[in-house]
């Protein structure tokens, strides 16, 4: 098997490295920051001013109903998807490879992700559908064929995504628990590649919901736990944190000479930096508004969900992340062997002594494990978009289940450039149609600040916005009459449809 493994991945490998230096170097590293900035201005600074209130949204947000998932499960579900291997291993590789400065490259590409964030999923509400079980659907696949009329477009999207999320991240992750717990517990690939099998198919075999509950209860307590140990290790060295800052920023720019293995410089740290926190926030990538759209959002407007998945693009790098790096870059251990996790579980180690190793695999496992759960919940959602019946969703769960295999037996560095790869076609037709409809996302904010400036919990009714088109689903988007004052005076004139 390794003789055929080396072969497939000699071929693949120039291959991949053409597809990611014109894509990374060239498009989205400057388009992935200048779509973010671009809402963010738009926006207001939403995910600044509104910051507050995004929890406030989370909290209001805890029960489903028989049509959707809660907020919460939302949140947990996407949570799920985005903390995963990026969190331990990928700052690793970033920090390694980019240099101290690559985190702060991370917090920027956070920071104006959070209203990318925002707009994908705003219009994943807004154009979400029901199946024929009554479930709510949607995500960029929808928002581009009913609020574009471009259904080539969402079927070129959901054939890119379910490459990504329905084979390629999979394999990434179970590569990253198959280093971690072998190196921590002796493993070997066989017994990793079979309990990885047989504990996602008792997931995934039972649908979205399914997956939803399990994050539901899994993400909140590993997010909390990994944190919780992070901030202690930051607790104790706060007399050199300021040094830790200062080495990021200098390192950011270009000012820090690179020392040991580390590369370092600003083209460096920048391409890592928002390569992999873009792998890890996933803001601009079209994953998460699969299953925001799945929700029902609380208050009754498509900007509440888009308020939620924006905090979990904060939650994700600015915190996790910037965890991992803190604990990273206070051990000193950057620089020397090891590659990916084994950095990082080297830095727990300083300070955890071996416990350290085993605390690294754990929370890489269920890391990585609620990453491919969260992963398939996506890829279901578009390859019923894309019309896949019973026998499709079959033949997609087995084939989730062999990449894991694959993942575990191959190597490292052709992982994680094919991640690359998908990942940057993904995020390039869906940041295309973010821009088609920004006008959209623009009046949607508007509709929402207005009501809470008014004192009002929002409440959306597609009546008062018909430039929007029938792809809104008014069934959905419908208020009672008399809920809002505003109905009676008939729909908005504002030009406030695609622009």
């Amino acid at each position: 098997m390794d003789n055929l493994l080396e072969t497939i991945e000699a071929l693949l490998v120039p291959m991949v490295g053409l597809v990611n230096a014109v894509l990374w170097d060239y498009v989205l590293v400057y388009g992935l920051l200048a779509v973010g900035l671009y809402f963010t201005l738009r926006l207001r600074l939403l995910q600044v001013r509104l910051f507050p209130h995004m929890w406030r949204v989370v909290g209001m947000g805890r029960n489903s109903d028989a049509a959707g998932i809660s907020p919460f499960q939302a949140l947990c579900t996407s949570l799920a998807s985005r903390v995963g291997t990026g969190n331990l291993a990928g700052v690793a590789i970033a920090l390694g490879v980019g240099g101290p400065g690559a985190l702060f490259w991370m917090w920027c590409t956070a920071l104006v992700g959070m209203a990318t964030a925002y707009a994908e999923s705003s219009l994943a509400q807004l154009y979400k559908v029901r199946d024929e079980q009554g479930q709510y659907r949607g995500g960029p696949a929808y928002y581009m064929a009913r609020g574009l009329k471009k259904r080539w477009m969402g079927v070129a999207f959901s054939l890119c995504l379910l490459l990504t999320y329905g084979l390629v991240f999979s394999s990434v992750h179970a590569n990253a628990m198959a280093q971690a717990l072998g190196a921590a517990f002796g493993f070997t690939r066989g017994q990793i590649a079979t309990g990885l099998v047989l504990l996602t198919a008792l997931i995934i075999f039972g649908g979205l919901r399914s997956v939803a509950r399990f994050a539901e209860k899994v993400v909140p307590v590993m997010a909390v736990a990994y944190l919780a140990l992070a901030g202690w290790v930051v607790a104790t060295n706060l007399g050199e944190i300021p040094a830790v800052l200062g080495l990021v920023l200098r390192s950011a720019f270009g000012l820090e000479p690179a020392v040991g293995g580390v590369v370092g410089g600003i083209a460096a740290a920048m391409l890592n930096g928002v390569k992999r926190g873009l792998y890890s926030n996933e803001a601009g990538m079209g994953s998460a508004p699969n299953v925001a759209a799945a929700a029902t959002p609380v208050p009754h407007h498509p900007a509440s969900q888009g308020l939620v998945q924006s905090l979990g693009v904060f939650i994700d790098t600015l915190l996790i992340c910037s965890a991992t790096g803190f604990v990273i870059l206070l051990s000193g251990v950057l620089g020397g062997d090891g590659d990916g996790v084994q950095v990082t579980q080297q830095a727990m180690t300083v300070y955890f002594g071996g416990a350290g190793t085993y605390f690294v695999a754990i929370a890489m496992f269920f890391f990585a494990f609620t990453t491919i759960i969260g992963n398939y919940s996506y890829a279901e959602n578009n390859l019923l978009y894309l019309g896949g019946g019973k026998a499709g969703l079959l033949v997609l769960r087995l084939a989730a289940l062999a990449v894991i295999v694959w993942g575990v037996y191959s190597k490292v560095q052709l992982v994680w450039d094919a991640a690359d790869a998908a990942m940057a076609l993904m995020a390039s037709i869906n940041l295309v149609a973010l821009l088609m409809l920004s006008g959209v996302v623009v009046a949607l904010t508007r509709d929402y600040d207005v009501q809470l400036a008014k004192g009002r919990l929002p409440e959306f009714d597609a009546r008062l916005h018909p430039s929007f088109g029938d792809g809104v689903d008014p069934g959905i988007w419908r208020v009672r009459d008399g809920a809002r004052p505003d109905l009676a005076a008939g729909p908005a004139s504002e030009a406030d449809g695609p622009r």
